[in-house]
């Protein structure tokens, strides 16, 4: 109980930071002008913003309890807690874009909390033996990589909404693969330490999927509005760690009988939240331009009248 006490509590401290560091780099993003959207401009352009580095500061404490939450529980327990994201980025994207939440948003992040406790409380997620084997690592491998090389190339010809969206699932994919490589880095320095840790593939993997998932991730951010990629990213996320944990590592769910269709009502209920939140999480960056320069015409017409 105290193990999956800390998992749980290291992972709503995950989902807080990680929400703060999307809110805080999608901002920023949107400022790189659309023509530098394909090009190492817009990376130079971020590196030098301040705001960057402080939502990738966030990011990466975000990612430092989500370790600390695997390394006291299974990838199926902690991972859906990472969906609470948007029950912070929510308020923290209406501040800084001075709105109200709506009363149908607060249903919404009422609807997705009471889901989140029934699924930690009703699924009693189990770890599993934390060795994956070969062939399902292989399997695993030859099933996501196609798929996020197919985003990337798709998003490549796209542009706005889509291209978001594309790039959302690529990031998905990567950040489900970066949770379960995490769970065997953690289990790894648990038994053996440093010298157990450094010598074996995982966290050179690690750091090489850390630093793609971080370039595709701003293209999406740049690419459109959060409600465009955030909820596909955050519902995406735990689906693809939840099947690579239940594939590779052997993990499973310890629930039978009517719990059974209360856990998958809860599942259901979470993606439907997710994306309800999602969807008017941040203004449509189409929209601001479209009201800047219809204010930007108005005033010109006042100073030609005068």
């Amino acid at each position: 109980m105290a193990s999956h006490a800390i998992a749980i509590f290291s992972g709503l401290l995950a989902a807080f930071w990680a929400a703060v560091g999307i809110v805080v780099r999608q901002r920023v993003a949107q400022e790189v002008p659309p023509d530098q959207e394909r090009s190492a401009t817009m990376v130079s352009a971020l590196v030098r913003h301040p705001l960057w580095w402080a939502g990738t500061l966030a990011a990466a404490a975000g990612y430092v309890f989500q370790a600390l939450a695997l390394a006291h529980g299974s990838l199926l327990l902690v991972q859906p807690l990472l969906v609470s994201s948007l029950l912070f980025a929510l308020p923290l994207s209406a501040r800084l874009c001075h709105q109200r939440i709506k009363p149908a948003e607060w249903g919404w992040a009422l609807l997705l909390t009471t889901a989140l406790a029934v699924f930690v409380l009703v699924g009693q997620p189990r770890e599993g033996h934390n060795r994956p084997p070969i062939p399902a690592w292989t399997l695993a491998l030859a099933i996501a990589v196609p798929v996020v090389l197919a985003c990337l190339l798709a998003a490549r010809r796209t542009a706005g909404r889509a291209r978001a969206m594309l790039l959302a699932v690529a990031v998905a994919v990567l950040l489900g693969m970066i949770a379960v490589v995490t769970k065997v880095c953690t289990h790894r320095y648990a038994v053996g330490g440093w010298h157990e840790l450094m010598n074996v593939p995982a966290p050179y993997v690690l750091v090489a999927l850390a630093v793609t998932v971080t370039l595709v991730q701003n293209s999406a951010f740049h690419a459109g509005a959060l409600q465009a990629s955030v909820p596909i990213m955050l519902v995406g996320e735990p689906v693809v760690a939840v099947l690579l944990g239940v594939v590779v590592l052997g993990e499973h769910l310890a629930v039978r009988g009517p719990a059974a269709l209360a856990l998958v009502v809860a599942v259901f209920a979470m993606v439907a939240a997710t994306i309800a939140l999602g969807r008017d999480q941040a203004p449509d960056p189409a929209n601001m331009a479209s009201k800047a320069s219809g204010a930007l015409h108005d005033n010109e017409n006042g100073v030609l009248s005068r």
